[in-house]
Formats: structure tokens, sequence, C-alpha cells
């Protein structure tokens, strides 16, 4: 009889201390609402200017006089280098020497047709006096004119001599100096004259990527598409963010084969000519969501390769439910695009304790709340 209470009594302790393990607990929760999700991507970019023009000598000879140093800014038929070479002169001297005789040519044989001209008529000579003077006349004025061009080309080859920029810009390294010889052979140019009124930021993204940004983008083409994204951003190398928005304004339509990558452009202004060809930085493109059910990160977990979150159901028990979610920018929260709907009840506390069917007393709470604490 009394082996019989005991055991009893340690059975009803035993109920007890169960009773105890099961009782539910408070557990905080956000409902689900779909909305619009701010988001970007970022990748590296090089920057170049819309125009990079490399100044090469059309002539042989030597560097006599630099007009401007590394890094000046210089506008259009602004003069660059000087080269001297004394035969393009006496070339010039020579050929308009020549013309002075053709011209003198000319002259004699055009006397020499309105000399005989009166005497033909009168038939003091024969025709044949004139048609010879006039044959003179065009051989000397076929003279003149071979001689002009000649005398053209040797001022265009003078004109060489004095190189000028192309464009208005920022001038690049200057590797020879003063009494340097070149030539248009000479492999290296002579300076760079980089034109930075815009700049291009040059940038690629995976195929993963670009298949995305084709899916979402408005439009019904590729150049609809690019029209219609919205601003870019650009952070330079220091980390602050560039005062300008950018636009992008093409997308390469094949594949490297080496990276997989595809390479994109975007333009941004530069009105005070703080960017450079040449700087690093990196491009901040916009990706932003629709529809989309944002929860934070520390509400999830990872199960095999998926993730998951505890939505609390039918008498406030949970049931894990897999997620398909993209990594917001923010780097805390997620953007669910599927399995989740809106009014579900998701559990943000306490994850990594929870079970399938465990009872717990709902507390609600909202997103800003949690980040806050996150």
């Amino acid at each position: 009889m009394t082996s019989a209470l005991m055991l009893a009594s340690c059975s009803k302790e035993k109920k007890q201390d169960g009773q105890k393990e099961v009782k539910p607990q408070p557990y905080e929760y956000i409902v689900a609402k779909s909305g619009a999700a701010d988001n970007h991507t970022e990748y590296p970019a090089r920057l170049e200017g819309v125009e990079n023009v490399e100044i090469r000598p059309k002539i042989d000879g030597f560097i006599e006089n630099l007009y401007v140093d590394e890094g000046q800014m210089v506008s259009r038929g602004q003069h660059l280098f000087r080269i001297r070479n004394p035969q393009y002169e006496q070339f010039v001297r020579v050929a308009q020497a020549s013309v002075n005789s053709a011209q003198a040519a000319v002259a004699t044989a055009q006397m020499q047709v309105t000399k005989t001209k009166p005497l033909v008529d009168r038939k003091i000579v024969s025709a044949y006096e004139l048609q010879a003077a006039q044959l003179n006349l065009k051989a000397a004025q076929a003279s003149l004119a071979e001689q002009e061009a000649q005398l053209t080309n040797a001022k265009v080859n003078q004109g060489y001599t004095i190189i000028t920029s192309p464009v208005s810009g920022v001038v690049g390294t200057l590797p020879l100096k003063a009494g340097s010889y070149v030539s248009a052979s000479t492999s290296q140019p002579l300076t760079t004259v980089s034109n930075i009124s815009k700049i291009f930021a040059y940038f690629s993204i995976n195929e993963k990527d670009q298949l995305n940004f084709l899916k979402h983008s408005p439009g019904a083409s590729i150049q609809e598409k690019i029209k219609n994204t919205p601003l870019i951003t650009l952070r330079l190398s220091d980390g602050s963010i560039y005062n300008e928005k950018g636009k992008l304004e093409s997308i390469s339509g094949l594949v490297d084969p080496n990276t997989g990558s595809f390479s994109m452009r975007a333009t941004f202004p530069n009105p005070q000519g703080l960017l450079r060809s040449g700087y690093s930085a990196t491009i901040i493109l916009p990706n932003n969501l629709e529809d989309v059910i944002i929860v934070p990160q520390k509400a999830t977990f990872e199960l095999q390769g998926k993730i998951f979150v505890y939505v609390i159901g039918a008498n406030n028990k949970v049931k894990s439910q897999e997620i398909k979610v993209t990594e917001l920018a923010d780097g805390v929260t997620y953007a669910v695009e599927s399995g989740l709907k809106n009014g579900d009840k998701i559990v943000v506390q306490g994850i990594g304790i929870l079970k399938d069917d465990t009872e717990v007393i709902p507390k609600e709470t909202n997103l800003q709340t949690v980040l806050k604490t996150n």
C-alpha cells in the first residue's frame, strides 16, 4: 500500500515537471505585409574620359618646345609641342620659288598668245603659231598648278611642326622632354589628352544579375529598359559619394567567355573636373523590388541550404515555412519573393530554440522596432 502511494506521488511530480516544460512562452512576431523595397547592388568600376586621345607626331624631328605641363587643362587647338626640323622650312622656300618661276612662265606664255592672235587675224602668221602659243600657255598653267600643290604640301608638313590639341581636356604624362628625337613611327605617344567633361564608368555584372535586370526593369526592349533605369550613384575610392548622378547608357550584347560577365557603361557629368581618367570607383546600381515582404534576417534560419521562418498558426503553434529571398543592401533584412502571404505572423525572436508545433504566446511588434534592437 505504501509503495503504491509513493509511485503515484512520483508520477504526479513528473507530470507537473512536464507541464512546466511545455508552458507557452511569449514570442514577438510581425505581420507580413507586401510592398516595395529599396535595394541596390554594388560593382567595382573603372573611369575614363569620353575622349582619350593619344598625341603623336606626324613628322620626324627634335622636340624644341613643350607648351604645356602634366595635368594642365587645355582647349581644342591649343599648342602642345613644337618639333624642330629645318628641312621643312627649306621645302617651303624651295616650293615657293618654284611657284614664282611657274607664274613667270605662265605670264610669258600668255604674252605670246596675246602677241600672236592679232597676227593670225591679219593672216601675217599661220594659225599654227597661235595654237602652239596656246598649248604652251596650258602647259605653263599646268606646271604652275603642280608647283602650287607642292607648296601646299610643304606648308602642311611645316604645319606639323606645331602639334595642337584635338580636344579640350587634361594633359596626361609627358614621357619625352625637350631635345628628344621623335617620328611618326615612335611607339610611345608624346602625351594623352583626356576630355573629362563627362566620365564613362565601365563595370561588369554576372549573368544572374543581368537576367534579373532584364526581367525586372520596365520596358519592352533593352534600350527601353536602359532608358528607364533609375539614376546611378558613384562611390569614390575615398568612400565619399560623388555629388552628380549618372545614367546607364549601354550594356554589351555578348557575355565575356573568360569571365562570364557582361560589360555595362554609365555616364556621369563632371562639371568641376573632379573625376579623372584611370580612377577606380564603385557603381551603386538601383534594383528596387515590388510586391515583396520584408523580414529581418535574424527571424530566419537555414537548413540544408534553404531559408526558413517560423509562422504562428492555429492554436498559436509555430510551423517552419520555407521562403525564397533576396538579400537587401542594408545587410539585415531579406525581401521574400515567395513562401509567405499578407497577414502571416512571423516569429522574430528566439528562433534558435523553437521547434515545429511549439505553442507560444504571440506578442505583436513591427519591423522598425525589430531592426532598432538588432
